[in-house]
This record gives C-alpha cells, structure tokens and sequence, in this order.
C-alpha cells in the first residue's frame, strides 16, 4: 500500500512539473506600469514590491509567491550598481518557470534574475 502511494505521488509531482512552461523577459515593476502604461519606463529595482514580466509582447503579473521571490532574487543580485535601489541599466532580464492563470497571471515555480 506504501509502494502504491509512493508512486501516485510520484507520479503527481511530476505531471505538475511537465505543465510548466518557461517564460523569459523583462522584469518590470507593476506598480509603476499601471500609472504609466509603459513597460520600458518602468524597470524593476531593488525596491519593487509588485512584479511583472514582459515577455513576448505580453505583460504576465507574477502571483504573490512570485512577487516574493522576485524581490529577494532583486535584493540579492550580485552585479547590482553602487545605489541598489536605481533600476539597472537595460532593464532586467529574467527566466521564470510556472504556469498561467487567470488573467495571464503567472504561478511561480522559479524565477532566476540575470
């Protein structure tokens, strides 16, 4: 019954990973494009609470969880210029890895920040 179990989870845990989908793009700060409506004036910086990934002429809004992980991927950056809280030069390129929802909101699984 244990073996059965075991494998039915397994197997759960991987069908869950198969309906991930990769999206890369800009990293954006959502608060800021809902005031402007432009993705390119509003980079994501150290400070952003609110995400959002323009990705293929789409703007995807990461879920709470990514919205979490984004920011701590931003507070942790390595490259970061000598006031962390400027918007990097270029815009912020990240690879996130979940699936869309409602409203093309993304789940986030991971997100890792270039």
């Amino acid at each position: 019954m244990r073996r059965i179990l075991t494998i039915c989870a397994l197997g759960a845990v991987c069908s869950a990973l198969a309906l991930a989908e990769n999206f890369t793009g800009n990293l954006i700060d959502l608060s800021c494009y809902d005031a402007k409506k432009d993705a390119n004036a509003c980079e994501a910086a150290s400070t952003t609470t609110k995400f959002g990934l323009a990705a293929s002429g789409k703007l995807y809004k990461l879920d709470e969880t990514g919205n979490s992980k984004a920011a701590e991927a931003m507070r942790s950056r390595a490259d970061r210029s000598a006031d962390p809280n400027k918007a990097a030069k270029g815009g912020v390129i990240a690879k996130v890895t979940g699936s869309k929802g409602a409203d093309d909101t993304l789940k986030v699984e991971t997100i890792e920040v270039q």
